[in-house]
């Protein structure tokens, strides 16, 4: 830990002053899932809010009281710019005006499976063209530890201003959870790190006004929380997908195993298998840590195997079609008409990053299907990296002509809007991924199949 300077020690006590008393204004740097609602959380605690986004169409939309995100609905937006501490920008001249600047960007993995910090990098070097002193920063970006002292530390600090001493640096790992209508940003602790201790105090002002605040010795003990609770995720899922591959061959409903285990008051933790990974999360931060090991010298062969396990799975769900259609229908893969249902990652959002639904639909072109798909919270398809090429797909209706034109649905995402019963009753054959079709009548269960 670095030593607390006198000058820094009053930047810290003017700055956690203004804090207690509300009178800071929070930037928010990129409004999307995680930047719209802690934006809203610190207009619910009394703080100016400026926001901050290179998407015009989002700036746009915030400042006419409308929505791009299906579980934050138009009167919350609305409610946010009825404050009037709200403003909306992507001038970037604007930066100063914050006293602090929350970094909410993407942190995906490059074609090599490697992270990929440009955008932490951009905005970092964005800030420092409008740094000033006793402003603070903070990543909350998932990401390696030692980004923020590598990387942001060292961007912010060609400006000649000195972290600790002129200004502020902090890392505090985002933990929104989309679509989880049991928490909220107000109601999930949030870990901060920082190198001294006026910049942790000044961290700790800023995000103690909303929620509990969880401080730990340094930045990139902060950054390894994060990974870790990740990993943790990614780990117990693989498993559970591969006692699902067991356990189908044994004739044993894995979905029915977790139930009953679940029941046992400690020791067990409930994770459920799926079609594969999807999400900004999951798929991407582990595999933060797998590349910062190796040049370190070290391996994470654990994490890689389990990332191995999950990568597989929708190939898996393919062949278990495959068969399915084989024998239910004699019809092969190649010709036939499929429905997918769900395009996004999980249950009840529009977010459809590293959706494993993307997956599943190039791999049943790839084999000679027509795929369409159904998802009532995205109507169509838009632009994405992973597969362009299903930019404009437009969401089908689930009626009952529809269901009986395609040879097999495919439930790779159980939205709570979907009725399953009505899927089952017209389809031919259901292919049941989530096992979403656990309530349909008896006799109808014979056209299930799960996978």
């Amino acid at each position: 830990m670095l030593t607390t300077t006198k000058s820094a020690k009053a930047m810290s006590r003017a700055y956690v002053e203004r804090a207690h008393k509300r009178d800071l204004t929070i930037g928010i740097m990129g409004l999307g899932y995680v930047g719209l609602p802690l934006a809203e959380a610190f207009l619910s605690a009394g703080f100016r809010v400026l926001g901050f986004d290179i998407d015009e169409t989002k700036v746009s939309a915030l400042t006419v009281g409308k929505t791009y995100i299906a579980h934050i609905p138009d009167a919350r937006i609305a409610t946010m710019m009825a404050t009037g501490r709200l403003e909306v920008t992507s001038d970037e001249t604007r930066l100063p005006a914050a006293d602090a600047l929350l970094m909410c960007v993407p942190t995906p993995l490059n074609i090599h499976r490697e992270p990929d910090i440009s955008y932490v990098e951009k905005t970092t070097q964005m800030i420092a063209r409008h740094l000033r002193p006793a402003q603070l920063v903070i990543l909350e970006s998932t990401t390696y530890p030692g980004t923020s002292d590598e990387v942001v530390r060292t961007i912010l600090e060609t400006t000649g201003l000195k972290a600790g001493a002129d200004f502020a640096i902090a890392y505090s790992p985002e933990r929104e959870d989309p679509g989880n209508i049991d928490f909220s940003t107000s109601s999930i602790p949030k870990v901060v790190g920082a190198d001294t201790d006026a910049e942790r105090d000044m961290a700790i002002a800023v995000y103690e006004t909303i929620t509990k605040v969880v401080p730990v010795s340094d930045m990139k003990t902060a950054e390894a929380v994060k990974l870790t609770e990740n990993i943790f995720r990614l780990i117990n899922i693989a498993l559970v997908n591969e006692l699902k591959t067991v356990f189908q061959g044994m004739d044993i409903d894995v979905w029915e195993v977790i139930d009953a285990a679940k029941t046992k008051p400690f020791g067990f933790m409930a994770f459920y298998p799926g079609p594969g990974l999807g999400g900004h999360c999951i798929p991407i931060d582990p595999f933060y840590l797998t590349w910062k090991a190796r040049a370190h010298g070290e391996t994470t062969r654990f994490i890689e195997l389990a990332g191995d396990v999950v990568t597989r799975m929708p190939r898996i769900v393919i062949e278990a079609l495959a068969e399915a259609m084989s024998g239910h229908l004699k019809k092969s893969v190649a010709g036939s008409r499929i429905l997918v249902s769900g395009l996004a990652y999980k249950k009840n959002v529009d977010d459809m990053r590293e959706s494993p639904s993307l997956h599943l639909i190039h791999m049943l072109r790839e084999r000679g299907a027509h795929v369409d798909y159904h998802d009532p919270h995205i109507p169509s398809v838009p632009m994405n990296r992973d597969h362009p090429e299903f930019a404009g797909m437009k969401s089908v209706d689930l009626t009952e002509a529809a269901l009986q034109s395609y040879d097999c649905v495919l439930i790779s995402t159980d939205h709570d809007a979907v009725d399953y019963t009505n899927i089952v009753r017209h389809a031919p054959l259901v292919i049941d991924t989530r096992n979403a079709a656990k309530d349909i009548p008896a006799e109808l269960r014979h056209k299930v199949v799960k996978a």
